[in-house]
């Protein structure tokens, strides 16, 4: 979200991450007596629970979910301070569904805590306008106390007022690597992201961690079935084999009533109904 973001393409991401997905799905399914589908939405599997063949593309890069003829999924976006002034009734009439916000940032180098330009007005109008709206926040979180310092800041622009969806975790490191987080362990990532969870949820709120194959290979990725997953990849269709909240699969949409190319998300939370 904000910077460039790695794909399948990276390979070597890739292969660090698929390793780690698979070894751990390996090792949680030596004991689960022979089980076969999904227990619920956030459960993991070695091989992906979706039939890809069911992604149908418009050819102006929109795609949804479709299977026995119904469409299971839904459009959305997310967008920060850099997508400037945005004219919310536009973008719910381009048949946008949903909208993550970010709502705060850390710094990289000195750490400081930042609300958003646009997140009150974002907040506010997208829901005006009948749209759904989670949040975001760009984490640069060394441990689990600055991981709860950071819900808690959302927690405090929030105030109470009702979200239509889930508060996500967005822990990444820096284009250079030179990031005050970038170089944390395993351990600590996850227990940064740990902390923000717990405390979102606390709260009354839902959590969903937010990242691209590498960043996810980064924690114990498994440890947060249930808050379930927001994957970065910007390929035909996703390779992490995880049950998906949503699915970021561009950064270079357009969307009625925003002038700067802007994140595009496929929502797959009902994907797998019968």
């Amino acid at each position: 979200m904000e910077r460039t973001r790695r794909t399948v393409g990276g390979l070597v991401a890739v292969l660090i991450a698929a390793t780690v997905l698979l070894c751990a799905c390996s090792q949680r399914s030596g004991g689960s007596g022979g089980s076969s589908g999904p227990v619920d939405i956030f459960d993991t599997a070695i091989e992906s629970p979706y039939d890809w063949g069911n992604l149908v593309w418009d050819g102006y890069g929109r795609v949804d979910y479709v299977a026995d003829g119904q469409v299971r999924s839904r459009i959305g976006i997310d967008v920060s301070e850099h997508n400037g002034p945005i004219d919310w009734e536009a973008v719910a009439d381009d048949g946008i569904s949903f909208v993550y916000v970010r709502a705060a940032w850390r710094g990289s180098t000195e750490g400081g805590l930042y609300e958003d330009e646009h997140f009150e007005d974002y907040l506010t109008d997208a829901q005006e306008a009948g749209l759904d709206v989670g949040l975001y926040v760009y984490s640069q979180a060394m441990n689990a106390d600055e991981g709860r310092e950071e819900a808690e800041f959302v927690l405090d622009l929030l105030d109470g007022r009702p979200l239509e969806l889930p508060i996500a975790f967005d822990h990444e490191t820096t284009a250079d690597y030179t990031g005050r987080s970038d170089n944390i362990t395993s351990d600590a990532c996850t227990a940064a992201a740990r902390a923000f969870c717990d405390t979102i949820e606390e709260a009354g709120y839902r959590a969903v961690i937010y990242g691209n194959s590498y960043e996810f290979a980064r924690m114990d990725i498994l440890s947060f079935q249930r808050q379930g997953y927001w994957l970065a990849e910007y390929d035909d269709e996703p390779s992490v084999p995880l049950y998906l909240y949503v699915w970021q699969y561009s950064n270079q949409g357009s969307v009625a009533g925003i002038d700067s190319p802007v994140d595009m998300n496929i929502e797959l939370v009902n994907a797998l109904d019968e």
